[in-house]
């Protein structure tokens, strides 16, 4: 379907789920976690158990992957599944929603640890809180927030994005570099807090006496179980690029697989080397988690190492995604003439480039006009959904195409996809529940899963509107 070469490896596969996956969710959503759960050995269970339902879904996507190895991943598989329409809504979600918000929110990340060394402008309170843009039924956006964060933000998106407009192989070496680097990097921040000594075992035991119970406890877990999902997400961009790995069929497994496997450890790892050497309740009012942990191993120049390899993990984590997910947007316009523009390979590089930039722009939007909070909560949400539907397309394949070898075969089926098909029904519906709650009662100035389903829906009658013109 794509033309492009079959150049990624099983190491480049790896690095690129591996390096889609942490980025600045370990760095970012420990500390908002610890403050839902109130103990650490929840807190534990959390990235375990969301590691476990995430592994289930790579692994029944990789059933369907090593099926059809094309470009353009979950848009290849769901009109397969479903039908050309569910397939463009999908590729829509992708393009307008979660695969940009999430290139939005991991570089975001980049520049408010960027701000760490170097001051960034910003305008006054008063001028960020009166400049806003209402969106009916779903709150208020503030575009003029951390205006500097936010421009620095876009010269990182800017100059990922011709990286990998001029090479496929410029871009998957870089990402193997920055794997390794951010590799070395947690590893010695979990062994240098771990052995330091400066910490306490008792901590993982003890617990805050504010801890939620009985249905508190189940809104709170299933609130911190989202946080941890955001950490977990990038694990799919490998299917994004199925087109181009070598021996797919056999390597797309594997890599996800062991990508996955070893992020788990590092996630349950890393909490375990901050809730060392800081108590749930100190850990739950930390603003930067990683940081204070690291100040207390190594003093204030902690917080500063601690800084850089946040800088360097959300680079690599925001390369990942920026090469992968443009493959969707280009895997769209073989069928939509309203994407035709972004399915025109770039002829001297030979990469997706329209569909590089397109992507480039409407990131630069959602990150102007949106918080970190507000990207990373709609995105999850809808990404999601999809997930769901296709751990639920599994089964339907075996029916429709049971007579097609398949090479890989997801593990523990039909056990494995229906756990994790039925769990993503209850994380979804309890998600909407509590968003909307939370809009009632002030807490928060959005909704952020609404608004993430009605962008999602303005492409059913875009798609019906290209068809009419198709």
């Amino acid at each position: 379907m794509s033309g492009f070469k079959r150049s990624l490896s099983l190491n480049t596969t790896i690095a690129l789920v591996v390096g889609g996956v942490i980025g600045s969710g370990i760095f970012m959503k420990p500390a908002l976690m610890a403050s839902q759960l109130g103990s650490p050995l929840l807190l534990i269970s959390v990235w375990i158990v969301a590691g476990i339902i995430t592994l289930f879904g790579a692994l029944s996507n990789a059933e369907v992957a090593a099926m059809f190895p094309e470009t353009g991943g979950q848009y290849v598989f769901f009109k397969k599944m479903y039908g050309d329409a569910f397939a463009f809504l999908y590729g829509w979600a992708a393009f307008s929603v979660f695969n940009t918000a999430g290139n939005a929110s991991i570089a975001y990340v980049f520049s408010q640890y960027t701000n760490y060394f170097v001051e960034l402008p910003h305008f006054s309170a008063a001028i960020e809180k009166n400049i806003s843009i209402h969106i009916p039924l779903v709150g208020n956006i503030f575009p003029l927030e951390n205006f500097g964060v936010k421009m620095l933000t876009v010269i990182l998106i800017l100059i990922l994005t011709a990286v990998n407009y001029l090479s496929v192989a410029y871009g998957g070496a870089l990402q193997r570099v920055l794997t390794a680097l951010k590799a070395i990097a947690i590893v010695l921040l979990i062994t240098g807090i771990l052995f330091s000594g400066k910490g306490s075992m008792h901590n993982i035991v003890s617990s805050m006496p504010s801890m939620p119970h009985g249905w508190d406890l189940i809104g709170a877990y299933m609130a911190a179980i989202a946080g941890a999902f955001w950490a977990y997400d990038g694990w799919n961009n490998i299917t994004f690029v199925a087109g181009e790995i070598k021996d797919p069929q056999k390597n797309i497994p594997k890599s996800l697989f062991f990508g996955l496997s070893f992020c788990i450890i590092i996630y349950v790892l890393v909490n375990l080397a901050y809730i060392y050497v800081l108590p749930i309740d100190k850990m739950a009012v930390s603003n930067f988690v990683a940081s204070d942990s690291a100040t207390v191993t190594w003093g204030l120049i902690g917080g500063g190492i601690i800084a850089a390899m946040v800088i360097l993990s959300t680079l690599g984590a925001a390369n990942s995604n920026v090469l992968a997910t443009a493959r969707v947007t280009y895997a769209m316009s073989e069928e939509n003439r309203l994407f035709a523009w972004a399915g025109k390979p770039q002829k001297k590089y030979n990469t997706p480039g329209n569909a590089l930039v397109l992507n480039a722009v409407w990131t630069i939007i959602l990150i102007m006009s949106g918080s970190f909070d507000m990207l990373t909560e709609m995105l999850i949400f809808v990404s999601w959904f999809f997930y769901g539907m296709s751990g639920l397309g599994v089964f339907l394949l075996r029916k429709k195409m049971h007579d097609v070898p398949r090479i890989y075969k997801v593990w523990g089926y039909p056990i494995v996809p229906l756990f994790f098909v039925a769990f993503v029904a209850f994380f979804l519906c309890s998600t909407l529940y509590t968003d909307i709650s939370n809009y009632r009662n002030g807490t928060t100035p959005l909704i952020n899963s609404l608004l993430g389903t009605i962008i999602t829906c303005i492409g059913i009658p875009i798609y019906y509107l290209s068809k009419k013109k198709s």
